[in-house]
Order: structure tokens, then sequence, then C-alpha cells
């Protein structure tokens, strides 16, 4: 990819990415805005993100892998689901040639809005992302 780019949309910057990835990220893309339906499509760090009241999730490609932000808490409440994947603090990364967890990617979106709902709504959010009462 051509990190020069300043890219204005998701499909401009979808349309550096080599070819043999696209499909990738367009199911990538996909999974999320199905999980979030109320999400805006924007690019923000130049890269695709997705937002509700705050970013929900960003995605990047890389030339090895396809790096999925979703916030720290969205790592940290499925760290033992991502544990054959290299995480960071808020960054996960899926191996370039190995099929996406397209499941559990739709799992951290949408825990993500319900969390992001939440602390919108002014309640904070509990551990599974639910309003507190």
């Amino acid at each position: 990819m051509r990190v020069s780019v300043k890219y204005k949309t998701v499909d401009e910057y979808l349309s550096f990415c080599p070819e043999e990835i696209q499909y990738k990220l367009e199911d990538l893309r996909r999974t999320i805005k199905k999980a979030a339906p109320q999400a805006l499509e924007i690019i923000n760090y130049n890269i695709p993100s997705y937002k509700q009241h705050r970013v929900l999730v960003h995605f990047a490609a890389y030339k090895n892998h396809i790096g999925f932000y979703p916030t720290s808490s969205g790592v940290r409440e499925f760290r033992n689901e991502l544990t054959r994947y290299k995480v960071s603090k808020g960054a996960i990364q899926f191996p370039i040639d190995e099929k996406l967890p397209l499941a559990l990617i739709a799992k951290i979106v949408r825990f993500r809005a319900r969390e992001d709902a939440a602390k919108a709504a002014g309640k904070g959010a509990s551990k599974t992302g639910r309003a507190r009462r």
C-alpha cells in the first residue's frame, strides 16, 4: 500500500490494497457493518474506521497481516479467544494467509457497539458492555 496517499473513503483505501487481499477486507467490512449497522464508515488515522458516538473499530492491511483495532477494551474482553493471534493493548494481527475469524470479529464489534452506546448514555458499561442499572 502507498503510505503517502491520503484516503478519503474506505473504497479508495481498499482500491490501493493488493487484489489478493481485497476480498478479505471486503468480508471484514461487511462483517463490521452487519454487526454494527448504526456505525458510520469513515477514514480515521488514514485507515477504515467505524464510529457510533466514538470510534468502535479500525482495520488496516499490511504485508503479512490485517490489523484489527477494537480498542483496549475489545482486546481485553476477548483475550481468551485471541490466544492464537498476536495482540497488543488495542490491536490484533490476523495473518494474511489465514482465514479471518469473522464470527469472532462480529462478537467484538457488537461488544464495542454496546459499550459505546452505554458510555454515550452516561451510564458506564459493565463487563458485557450492557448499561448498568
